[in-house]
């Protein structure tokens, strides 16, 4: 398979906001369209925890990306305009370096020696790429889910260097909801035997632990309505069930349990963990005196859209709105929408229509 895949090296060493620093660590990226001769045209994405920087195909890898509804000539992020940026998150698996990578120090794995994670190290790995492929100021930076936190560290960490936010399903802070699901998806990795304190490998792999983890998120990603929508009540035939007590026998057990089976061994659990805590620990008040709306307050841009939708459990509407009113209070000029898609948080990543109409409507006033 093609592999569109370019890596940047980090300055070495790279120091990490709660201690510790990397040597020769690398993020992956991969771009879409050109940079103009201003060097004005260009949109960073950050992703949630778990996509690659494949947002959608291109000349490299033509394989449908995360994204592939929203970013391409022509759509709502217009590849015909922009410039567009997609990052592998500083620990993620996706060709990053992580809990997974070499540690040049051991020449063994990092496993549980990698550096504590924040967010704030993933937007300063960003940022310093984005300033070697001498771009001074982002036209817009979109962030959705996990990447709008990190998007929120960039612009507070690094004023001036964005023009324009588009906020997607994400929060100033992690509420306790989140954090309690989040510390449940740990605690399965972490009482899988095979997890062995990280020293797991392919033939004792905490593959339970992970299934488990996956399911929890996938139940918080969609809503109620959706899962009642979809499955109702609805059981399987019977030489479908599993022959054993308490076993599989409604669809929505089965969708859960084919959704983890793909999932399992295509993400690596250490770098799972160090990422689901990273986003527990974002907090944008802590820019602003214990204060959210202050710390907001700090963010210099010139407009934002922010989305949300009805329906997600993991980051309200409410926090949506909190993000809105604390941009429009630094002087943004801000466009706030709200959906009432079924799907939950991951809306995003499903009603593409909706969220092109309003994402590619804001662009074209740029």
């Amino acid at each position: 398979m093609s592999d569109a895949r370019q890596y940047f090296t980090l300055p070495s060493p790279f120091a990490m906001k709660r201690g510790g620093s990397l040597h020769g660590a690398r993020i992956a990226y991969e771009t879409w369209g050109q940079l103009n001769a201003s060097r004005d045209n260009a949109v960073l994405i950050l992703t949630g925890l778990s996509p690659s920087a494949h947002a959608a195909a291109n000349a490299q890898d033509p394989s449908h990306g995360w994204w592939e509804g929203m970013l391409g000539p022509g759509k709502a992020i217009d590849t015909n305009r922009w410039f567009v940026i997609c990052v592998n998150s500083l620990g993620s698996d996706k060709g990053s370096t992580c809990p997974a990578s070499i540690d040049p120090s051991t020449g063994e794995p990092y496993r549980l020696s990698f550096p504590d994670l924040s967010l704030e190290d993933v937007a300063n790995a960003a940022h310093a790429l984005v300033k070697n492929l001498g771009i001074e100021q982002l036209a817009c930076l979109i962030g959705c889910s996990m990447g709008g936190m990190s998007a929120l560290g960039y612009m507070v960490l690094h004023p001036d260097s964005v023009r324009a936010h588009i906020s997607v399903n994400t929060a100033p802070q992690a509420q306790p909801f989140a954090i309690a699901i989040r510390s449940l998806q740990r605690e399965a990795i972490r009482l899988d035997a095979n997890w062995s304190d990280g020293r797991y490998d392919d033939e004792r792999y905490p593959d339970i632990g992970m299934s488990i983890a996956r399911k929890l998120g996938v139940i918080t990603y969609r809503s109620a309505m959706e899962w009642n929508g979809r499955f109702a009540r609805i059981r399987l035939d019977p030489e479908q069930r599993e022959d054993q007590p308490f076993g599989v026998e409604f669809q929505v057990e089965s969708y859960l349990e084919s959704h983890a089976r793909r999932f399992v061994r295509t993400f690596d659990p250490n770098s799972y963990l160090y990422l689901s805590r990273a986003s527990d620990w974002f907090d944008i008040s802590e820019y602003g005196n214990g204060s959210v709306l202050e710390g907001l307050k700090r963010i210099r841009i010139e407009q934002a859209l922010v989305i949300g939708v009805s329906t997600d459990i993991l980051f309200p509407l409410e926090q949506q709105e909190q993000i809105a009113e604390g941009l429009e209070a630094a002087g943004a000029k801000v466009e706030f929408v709200a959906l009432d898609s079924p799907q939950g948080h991951d809306a995003f990543l499903v009603d593409i229509e909706n969220y092109s109409r309003a994402i590619g409507g804001f662009l074209a006033q740029l």
